[in-house]
């Protein structure tokens, strides 16, 4: 048997000279062992003074690193590189590639973690996942009030160059994702509670197209084929934690997965930002203790940007004044202003999300257009709507 399981390990790495790729389908070898998890098998890797040792490692050599008797003979004999092959074989026709624990591109906020998944499945845009980005949650059953407020302010967090990380749920999540894309040039990751080829929920479908499409990213930690089990879906939270600066919390009950995320959050020293609610509203209840327990009270985005690691935020301001300031101005609505009356379509041609414009020079600016009545009368409409924020001193912020 020894004979053979080194001919077939040898037969496959004939295959796969590079030592990238041997290093990459050891790692894959050892997640797919039977009996091993995440934590089972970094610490066999490290153990064994690397994940490729397991290539030409013993039998007992494989047990003493921690392997169960299963693992390690499903290891020694081949088996693990054959079923190695074949997922990496797949993942690529499937236009997907496997990230593992000791590459460069793996994020190094995610490898800092207590339990990092040694492989990631990724589909779309990778270079995604070491940048800056919000974590955003919530119930799968949000208010109105709810969905709005995670559209928007992921809209407006994307906007500014953050990546949203959610997980393509319903409710919440979904919202989460739809406002990063409605941004100009925002940029979304779900993580998947299933594999990067099982879309769930299915009506999400066109939604997962589009985050890819658009240059985003889908992520998960669970092999090709692995379907929605209730368990997987607290597990991948620690990754939209992991991978965020801060995670953004709008609308949970007491006893849901948010709060996971949530305690993820804490546990890896991550900013916690929560959206208050109304206390008569159960899903509120998440938030409102989180505020309690001192995250961060968030109404609009500049809750967030304010409170951004100082190093993350002058990163992004200078990408912003790079160039892509002028792009970003311009930010997709969520509604349509061609429907609203001529003296508020006006208005908002000059008004900016990023940046205040002061009412006696929004007047002067409109001079010859409108008169002061009108303009008056048309800011206090788009205040009423939403669409307009008054600052101190008179001065003016679109935030649609």
């Amino acid at each position: 048997m020894g004979q053979e399981a080194a001919n077939v390990r040898s037969s496959v790495l004939e295959q796969e000279q590079s030592v990238g790729e041997r290093t990459r389908l050891a790692w894959l070898g050892m997640i797919l062992a039977p009996g091993m998890g995440a934590i089972r098998t970094a610490r066999a890797a490290s153990r064994l003074g690397g994940a490729e040792r397991m290539l030409s490692a013993s039998l007992t050599e494989l047990e003493g690193a921690g392997m169960p008797a299963a693992a390690a003979q499903f290891c020694f004999d081949g088996r693990a590189l054959r079923a190695a092959d074949d997922e990496l074989q797949r993942v690529r026709e499937a236009g997907g590639q496997i990230l593992t624990l000791d590459e460069d591109a793996y994020p190094d906020a995610l490898r800092n973690i207590y339990d990092p998944p040694p492989v990631l499945w990724v589909r779309g845009n990778v270079d995604l996942l070491c940048r800056p980005g919000i974590g955003v949650v919530g119930t799968r059953h949000p208010s109105p009030y709810g969905a709005g407020m995670a559209e928007v302010l992921s809209r407006d967090l994307a906007a500014r160059g953050l990546v949203i990380f959610s997980g393509m749920a319903r409710g919440v999540d979904t919202a989460a994702h739809k406002g990063a894309l409605a941004a100009r040039d925002g940029r979304t990751v779900a993580i998947w509670g299933t594999s990067i080829d099982v879309i769930y929920p299915k009506e999400n479908k066109r939604l997962a197209e589009e985050i890819v499409s658009s240059g985003g990213a889908i992520v998960s930690e669970f092999p090709l084929g692995t379907f929605p089990a209730p368990q997987n879906f607290p597990i991948r939270n620690r990754i939209i934690s992991g991978l965020s600066v801060g995670v953004l919390v709008i609308e949970a009950g007491e006893h849901s997965g948010t709060r996971v995320t949530a305690r993820c959050a804490m546990e890896q020293n991550r900013d916690v930002y929560a959206v208050p609610g109304n206390v008569t509203n159960k899903n509120a209840w998440g938030p409102n203790t989180l505020i309690k327990q001192g995250a961060k009270l968030t109404a609009t985005w500049e809750d967030v940007w304010e409170d951004l690691p100082s190093q993350v935020r002058l990163a992004l301001e200078d990408e912003l004044e790079g160039g892509s300031a002028s792009n970003r101005s311009g930010m997709a609505s969520l509604f349509s202003s061609a429907d609203l009356p001529e003296a508020e379509r006006a208005i908002l041609e000059h008004l900016r999300q990023d940046e205040s414009l002061q009412l006696d020079e929004l007047m002067e600016r409109l001079e010859g257009r409108l008169e002061s009545p009108e303009i008056f009368t048309a800011l206090f409409e788009l205040e009423l709507a939403g669409h307009v924020r008054q600052m101190p001193g008179k001065n003016y912020l679109r935030t649609m």
